[in-house]
């Protein structure tokens, strides 16, 4: 019998795929009107979870029962799952860029009178859903417009215009700044308000403290607990590590002692211009050093510049109107090509390893080969033994876990396909190695195992720079950081001088040095 206070239960789910059991009696209990957190390592089984919840995997490809409002469910089409209002909005939005606002929320579902679109009517409606998630753009605005947090919020537009009952956001905050996130969380009590349900799948355990009523560990394909998150005892995040690793982190950030040595990568008066409104500067006369052994951080709000000033180092792949010196060991360098950067000893990992740092149609061992294939290959012909042995060696030595290299990387967990990228940019073997979000996405034993890699990595002598988003990832790997602030360099803080109020005063100042 299900309980009455309960819109969701899934009993005994298991989910296996050839080889591999992703789930294993599984158990989940949602109940009416509450947020309910789903947290665990990466590839623990969460986002499989959700997929048969939300019909991806359909009912008969798994084992175990589903009840929604009491009634046993066999969900085989996602659209199945939209008719009885349980609605997924995935990390990967699927909003087409070049549709307006209106036209991307009823999508497969237009506001029609005898088969032709009623646009006056979709306008309006679209309008009022807009805001009710408090987005205050026209429902014409392409979406190409838009920032990522309020593509987030067109996307909850477009789950509410179908009736939502129960809403599902998978690492929703993952690629939004504070404010977004801030924004997004307040909207979620504001719905739950309403009476709709959400399940928030998160790796940030500071957003599922302030929110969740109640938080369901899954480890390794099973369920370990749910923690009510406000009991009379107090949860912790360090007691959802300790139930997610099945240990205690006795620290988020391995120990490492600095042995810094001369200066490997000097850039000077760096100016970019944006590379379609060539009237914008989005770099604008930005300096900045990183010595051999150093670990160097670039902080900044969403749009300071970091990304674009990486980008257009490294062989000129971003923007227009590029100016400024790059040097190398103290000798001017000129970096016109992706080729140039690594020729140089410059490597680049990108913030999105999905779109421009894997090919996740293609297997492990041609990922690390790609960047430098001259070193598996004689006469033009690449050695595939060769390729599989060095493979073989970073999946060993960076603790990727998959039993082959043979395996798809896109089948990979985020944090896997973090450590693939490394790979790839280590066999490179460059001097400098620029990490752009390195651990957006993933959990916290998965990024306690990325930073433990780049101190690997400053010990052997490379010179590491940081861009991320998360101030304490900063402040617990870098020893020294950059604040950025509209495209310019605004302060250097050294680590034992750095806290997130420093950071944050500096990132939020304007060209004049007062705060914005």
């Amino acid at each position: 019998m299900a309980d009455e206070d309960a819109i969701l239960e899934m009993r005994g789910i298991t989910k296996t795929f050839p080889g591999v059991t992703a789930l294993q009696d599984v158990t989940l209990e949602v109940a009416r009107a509450e947020v309910h957190a789903i947290c665990g390592e990466n590839g623990a089984g969460k986002s499989t979870l959700v997929k048969i919840l939300s019909g991806v995997y359909p009912h008969g490809s798994y084992a175990g029962q589903i009840l929604f409002e009491g009634e046993p469910c066999e969900f085989r089409t996602i659209r199945d799952s939209e008719e009885r209002g349980i609605v997924i909005i995935h990390q990967e939005l699927a909003l087409s860029p070049y549709l307006s606002i209106a036209e991307n929320i009823f999508l497969g579902n237009e506001r029609a009178k005898r088969g032709v679109v009623d646009w006056t009517a979709t306008n309006a409606q679209a309008a009022k859903l807009l805001a009710r998630v408090g987005l205050d753009e026209r429902p014409d605005t392409p979406v190409l417009d838009l920032g990522v947090g309020k593509q987030q919020l067109v996307e909850i537009a477009k789950a509410l215009s179908k009736r939502v009952r129960l809403l599902i956001l998978d690492e929703p905050t993952a690629a939004l700044n504070d404010e977004d996130s801030s924004h997004l969380l307040d909207l979620l009590r504001s719905l739950q308000d309403e009476g709709i349900t959400s399940i928030l799948i998160s790796h940030k355990l500071n957003e599922i403290e302030a929110i969740a009523d109640r938080t369901t560990v899954i480890r390794d394909g099973r369920t370990i607990e749910t923690l009510h998150m406000h009991d009379e005892v107090e949860v912790t995040e360090e007691r959802i590590i300790r139930a997610m690793v099945g240990r205690a982190l006795d620290s988020r950030f391995p120990e490492r002692t600095p042995r810094i040595g001369e200066e490997a990568l000097r850039i000077e008066d760096w100016t970019v211009h944006h590379p379609v409104d060539v009237g914008r500067v989005v770099v604008d006369g930005a300096s900045l050093h990183v010595r051999r052994g150093e670990v160097v951080g670039l902080a900044g709000l969403m749009g300071a510049g970091r990304t674009e000033l990486a980008m257009s180092v490294f062989g000129r792949t971003y923007g227009a109107g590029i100016s400024g010196r790059v040097l190398r060991d103290g000798q001017e360098v000129h970096l016109a090509s992706v080729g140039d950067a690594i020729r140089h000893g410059i490597a680049y990992a990108t913030e999105d390893r999905k779109k421009y740092g894997l090919n996740l149609l293609d297997t492990i061992r041609r990922n690390v080969s790609a960047s430098a294939l001259g070193k598996v290959s004689r006469w033009g012909v690449v050695d595939g033994r060769q390729e599989v042995r060095i493979a073989e060696e970073y999946r060993t030595s960076l603790g990727i876990k998959t039993t082959t290299v043979e395996a798809l990387t896109g089948k990979l967990s985020g944090g896997n396909q973090q450590k693939v990228v490394l790979s790839k940019w280590i066999f490179a073997d460059p001097d400098v190695l620029i990490l752009d979000e390195p651990t957006r996405g993933i959990d916290v034993g998965a990024k306690y195992e990325i930073y433990t890699i780049i101190n690997r990595l400053a010990d052997e002598g490379k010179a590491v720079i940081v861009i991320s988003s998360e101030l304490p990832e900063l402040l617990g790997i870098c020893d020294r950081i950059y604040a950025f602030s509209a495209g310019r360099v605004t302060g250097e803080v050294s680590r034992e001088d750095a806290n997130q109020e420093s950071l944050m005063h500096l990132m939020t100042m304007d060209k004049d040095g007062a705060a914005r």
